[in-house]
């Protein structure tokens, strides 16, 4: 009798879905939809069209990003051997059950940067060249994060590379489409949620710190251990915080922009855990879960601040 072959399904709509990781798309929502409002804010000028074209191009390159560095992750062997996964870590889990293959999420990335790409050239040439070199620029930062070589992740500026890509680049980009102009001003306006999106890569890599160190990933977390690490959670967090009433005193952002300081209370609750859990992964879930949302909820007020402001001037 001849051995039955099994005949591997293609995956599914539904798969692909949760290969992308919608649920951190807010990583990219809060800081284009800040960066329009801020534009708004000072010219008193919104164009809808713009705005969801640029929203559709970022994600696109977030979903980029977010599929190659599963690729990255799987060839250097960190996702296969993590015991440590959770809901917010560990990559995917499709390439290591063998749902997806290796070959077909670099093909995906590669797709998805395409399209980011594609778009962002339609809105350089519909309202300015000078997205092209922010596109480009958030383009390598997203995959050269864990890309061979370059390996921002491995070489400690892995952090810096989320933080810039997901808060200043992005808020600027969103205000250029918007204006036709860079200016110095909602790159500042997005250093709030750049270091709180930077936070939330830094807590997830608690949890992949032995499987990330075995294979060569030594970002900060692996370099410095989870006590100095939770530590510096705490000074990183007080810098968001503390950036916020900065740019307020600098009067970038308006009074009522210091809603988003608000969320404290939940960074103190997330800081408490983050010093006490550290080493207890399991624990530690609420941390992270908390640390998305307090980056969700600061640059949401941000923006409600802005447009209150706008409103009552």
């Amino acid at each position: 009798m001849g051995e039955t072959k099994t005949v591997r399904q293609e995956p599914g709509l539904k798969v692909w879905f949760m290969e992308v990781r919608p649920p951190f798309f807010t990583a990219t929502i809060v800081p284009t939809l800040l960066g329009a409002v801020f534009a708004w804010h000072e010219t008193s000028s919104f164009d809808t069209l713009l705005f969801i074209l640029t929203l559709t191009g970022v994600l696109f390159l977030h979903a980029g990003t977010n599929v190659v560095n599963d690729y990255f992750d799987y060839r250097s062997g960190t996702d296969r051997i993590n015991r440590n996964k959770s809901p917010f870590n560990g990559g995917s889990p499709f390439v290591v059950e063998g749902t997806l293959s290796p070959e077909e999420i670099y093909r995906a990335a590669l797709i998805f940067f395409a399209v980011g790409a594609v778009i962002g050239l339609v809105l350089a040439f519909w309202v300015t060249l000078l997205i092209i070199p922010l596109g480009a620029l958030g383009i390598a930062l997203g995959y050269f994060y864990t890309a061979p070589r370059a390996n921002l992740a491995a070489r400690g500026v892995g952090e810096i590379a989320v933080g810039l890509g997901f808060g200043p680049l992005v808020v600027g980009g969103a205000y250029a489409v918007q204006t036709g102009e860079l200016a110095w001003l909602p790159f500042a306006a997005g250093v709030p949620v750049g270091l709180l999106i930077g936070l939330v890569l830094f807590i997830n890599q608690f949890p992949d710190m032995e499987a990330d160190g075995r294979v060569g990933k030594t970002h900060w977390v692996v370099r410095m251990g989870l006590s100095k690490a939770a530590i510096w959670y705490i000074a990183l967090m007080s810098a968001a915080f503390a950036s916020i009433i900065v740019l307020w005193i600098a009067e970038v952002y308006p009074t009522p922009a210091l809603l988003s300081l608000i969320p404290g209370a939940m960074a103190l609750g997330a800081g408490r855990r983050v010093l006490r859990k550290h080493s207890q992964f399991g624990e530690l879930v609420p941390a992270q879960l908390m640390t998305i949302q307090i980056h969700m909820f600061v640059g949401i007020l941000i923006t409600v601040g802005l447009i209150a402001s706008g409103l009552l001037l």
